[in-house]
């Protein structure tokens, strides 16, 4: 945080009322000033936008956010579309999902006799799925077949749990949610 103007004053002015005046006047408005300047710098890097800048990027992009997301998720639908670039290649595609999931948040599986592409995005980045979706439409080629889902946990990701543990859950917990 900044300093009160005062201080930068010689004390011979801070004798008179005017100058105290001036400078108790002034404070505030240079904190205005000086949260503005950072959020300014902020609002060029998705990762720390205010929501105003959210805002402006979603008008850009011609994003329309749900009621319901987070200013996180705002954030990844944002840099999802600003990192689908040319050309499509899957090490460009993984170094995108890696960028939006997370180096464990993401498997791609592709059969290039099939042209079929498949990936599935792990539980803990399970609120950006439709945006992953929206990513693959853009960038996989129209020629593939391309399937999206979710990586549920599976059998061995449960057994490290005693059944009294399980019971806790419901079925679709279990398969659904990130366990501790």
């Amino acid at each position: 945080m900044r300093k009160e103007l005062s201080l930068y004053l010689p004390p011979i002015l801070l004798q008179t009322q005017a100058f105290q005046l001036l400078c108790s006047v002034e404070d505030p408005e240079l904190d205005t000033l000086f949260v503005c300047a950072d959020e300014v710098l902020d609002a060029q890097f998705i990762h720390t936008a205010p929501e105003r800048a959210v805002e402006r990027y979603e008008k850009i992009y011609k994003i329309v956010p749900k009621d319901t997301e987070t200013l996180e998720e705002r954030r990844f639908r944002v840099l999802s579309k600003i990192n689908a670039q040319l050309p499509y290649t899957v090490r460009m595609l993984k170094r995108q999902l890696e960028t939006l999931c997370g180096t464990d948040g993401y498997d791609v599986e592709l059969d290039n006799s099939a042209y079929h592409l498949l990936v599935k995005v792990a539980l803990t980045a399970k609120n950006n799925f439709q945006a992953v979706g929206d990513l693959l439409k853009q960038i996989v080629p129209a020629n593939m077949d391309t399937l999206c889902m979710l990586k549920y946990n599976q059998h061995q990701t449960i057994t490290r749990f005693t059944h009294s543990q399980l019971a806790n859950y419901t079925h679709a917990q279990l398969r659904e949610e990130v366990l501790p």
